[in-house]
Parts: C-alpha cells; sequence; structure tokens
C-alpha cells in the first residue's frame, strides 16, 4: 500500500491536472454548497433527549460543533476528489501501485459469521469441544488395575475426540487421526471399509459429505457421560466404558453463511479395555451417531446435512418428532428415518 507521502504526490497530480478555471469553477460551487448546508443544519429539529441547556445538541448529547473555514476546506477537497475520478478513469495508474498485483496481496473479505449460533438453544449451555468428554474416575476393575483402566479412559477421550472434533474428518477428509488411535488389529478393516458402498465403516466417525458444509464457528459444543462396567466374553474379561454423547455443529452451505443451522448428533458406543497377549487392548465396539437435520436419502457414511431450502428429501421421515437434544441412554430402535424437532 502507498506511504502517506506517495498519496499525496498522487493527489497533487490529479490535482494538477484540473486548469485554474475549473478549480475556481469547484471552489465556488463549494462556497454555495457550504451556505445551503449551514442553512439546513441550523434549523433540524431536535431528536428526543438532543436538547441542551445551550442549543441543539446530537444524540450523544453533545454540543453542536461550529462549521467555518475547515468545513469549506474539505468541500473543496471533496468537490476536487470527485473531478479527479474522470482522471483516475482513464489513469489508473496514477494511483495504482507499480507492478502487477499478487493474488495473495489483495485484500480478503472474511466470510460474515453468526455472532452466536448456538444462542437460544440447549447447546448453549455445553461444553466446548474436547472438555465435554468427561471420563468417569478410574478404579481397578474387571481385572485390570487402576493404571490400565487410567490408560484406557485416555484413549477413550482421544478416539472421542478424533471422531467427532477433528476438523480433516468433519470436512469430508480421511479420519487419519481416528486410524491411528485405532487397535491395530481393528485398522485395516475400518481403513478398508471407509468407501464401502454396502456398509461403509466411515459412519463411525462424524463425516460431513464434502461440499455440502463448512464449519460457521470452530466451536463445537459437546454434552454426554461415560460409565463403567465389567464385562466377560469369549474368554476375555475387562471393562466396558459405555459412551452416550450429544455434539453439536454449527455449519452453513460453503461460501454462503447465511445458511448456518445447527446440526445435533447423538453419538453412542462403547469401548472394551482389556489385556491380552501381553499388551492392553482399546477395542472400539457398536459406535455410530444419528444427526439431525440430515437427508434419509443418502446413506454413504456421510453426513448430508438438511438446509431450509433444501430440495424434497426423497424418504420420508417417520415416526413421531423427537427432540435432538434429548439424551436418551439407548438410541431409537427405528432403523429408518425418524422426524426430529427443530435444532
Amino acid at each position: 500500500m502507498p506511504h502517506g507521502d506517495d498519496l499525496e504526490k498522487r493527489f497533487n497530480e490529479l490535482v494538477g491536472q484540473i486548469d485554474a478555471d475549473e478549480q475556481r469553477k469547484m471552489r465556488a460551487a463549494a462556497k454555495r454548497e457550504a451556505r445551503t448546508g449551514l442553512r439546513s443544519r441550523s434549523v433540524r429539529p431536535p431528536g428526543r433527549g438532543d436538547r441542551s441547556p445551550d442549543g441543539w445538541s446530537d444524540h450523544l448529547g453533545r454540543p453542536p460543533r461550529r462549521i467555518g473555514r475547515a468545513w469549506l476546506a474539505m468541500a473543496t477537497i471533496t468537490a476536487l476528489i470527485a473531478a479527479a475520478g474522470v482522471v483516475v478513469t482513464f489513469r489508473p495508474d496514477l494511483i495504482a501501485p507499480s507492478g502487477s498485483i499478487r493474488e495473495e496481496t489483495m485484500p480478503v473479505v472474511a466470510p460474515m459469521q453468526m455472532a452466536a449460533p448456538f444462542a437460544d438453544s440447549p447447546a448453549e449451555e455445553y461444553a466446548d469441544g474436547i472438555a465435554g468428554f468427561v471420563m468417569p474416575e478410574a478404579k481397578a476393575l474387571g481385572g485390570l488395575p487402576k493404571k490400565d483402566v487410567v490408560m484406557g479412559l485416555e484413549r477413550t477421550r482421544e478416539l472421542l475426540a478424533a471422531a467427532y472434533l477433528d476438523k480433516k474428518t468433519l470436512l469430508g477428509g480421511r479420519p487419519d487421526a481416528f486410524i491411528r488411535l485405532l487397535d491395530r488389529e481393528q485398522r485395516d478393516w475400518f481403513r478398508e471399509g471407509l468407501d464401502d458402498p454396502e456398509s461403509p465403516t466411515r459412519f463411525i466417525v462424524n463425516s460431513f459429505a464434502p461440499r455440502t458444509a463448512e464449519l460457521t464457528t470452530d466451536v463445537i459444543k459437546v454434552r454426554g457421560r461415560a460409565t463403567l462396567d465389567t464385562f466377560e466374553e469369549d474368554g476375555r474379561r475387562g471393562v466396558k466404558v459405555k459412551l452416550n454423547h450429544l455434539i453439536v455443529y454449527a455449519v452453513h452451505r460453503p461460501g454462503q453463511p447465511r445458511t448456518t443451522i445447527r446440526v445435533v448428533t447423538h453419538a453412542t458406543g462403547a469401548v472394551r479395555l482389556y489385556r491380552e497377549s501381553g499388551r492392553l487392548i482399546v477395542w472400539v465396539e457398536g459406535w455410530g451417531a444419528s444427526p439431525a437435520p440430515a437427508r434419509c436419502d443418502v446413506v454413504d457414511g456421510y453426513i448430508h446435512p438438511y438446509y431450509d431450502d433444501s430440495p424434497p428429501d426423497k424418504v420420508a421421515a417417520t415416526g413421531s418428532p423427537v427432540d435432538p437434544y434429548m439424551l436418551e441412554d439407548e438410541p431409537s430402535s427405528d432403523d429408518g428415518c425418524q422426524v426430529s424437532q427443530g435444532t
């Protein structure tokens, strides 16, 4: 951007292209405008609360300013700039920086964002991000010492964050953060099934379908609980961590922040902690999430948000409307698409 001295030099060059006779006409016009402006301002009626002991005041209660030669000078400058616009039209090089302008140096207009996308909803009181994934107090249980349970709960919390908060995963990217945290015996199964047309494993994590959503805010709201239990099955014995959470996102159509909606997902599942061949196993079991509002007519493992102006769904939702913020212990047994109340 040009410095002050450069701007002044270019302004003088602009003014220098206007002949003396034209400048005199501009000054005369500016003075006439000044007199007209003074007359119109001297008789304006006060607004409510505008009256002061010494005369009229503005809406902040300040006394009126005197208008004199400074105003005339500004009017003259304004007139000169207006006339100079004609010159700029044909001589843009007078004010443009020399040389080509690289794209990254151009001004960036930030998209309008909702100031409080979770206001007036239950999510407003939820914790932010990973703080909402509160784990129960660790203790020796199911034949595991306390230190194993501590390690298992820490890994469980990390898995939850990777599945539901990782931005790359949320925006439809490869869920690498989640894959790295899975037990080595589950990684290949999850990775190979991501794009399975029949039963995609991507439904285990939350991913908005590519080009359908952008996050309106970096804040993601989380509320829920995790509880400890024991299990004994197939010769294995250990701890079962039951998970039940609501995760709320503010999203909008790509590049259209005015279409912001809240998407609530009810995530349930469990993690089994046990020892095998001398190592601690953290095994993801039965994970899944039901989102609202989302399309029912696309089943590809992704969340397809349903905006206010989305085309009608080809699959009709059924059942009585459910409260998406209800944290029931068990998810609905209905395999179809259930009607949801507003988010």
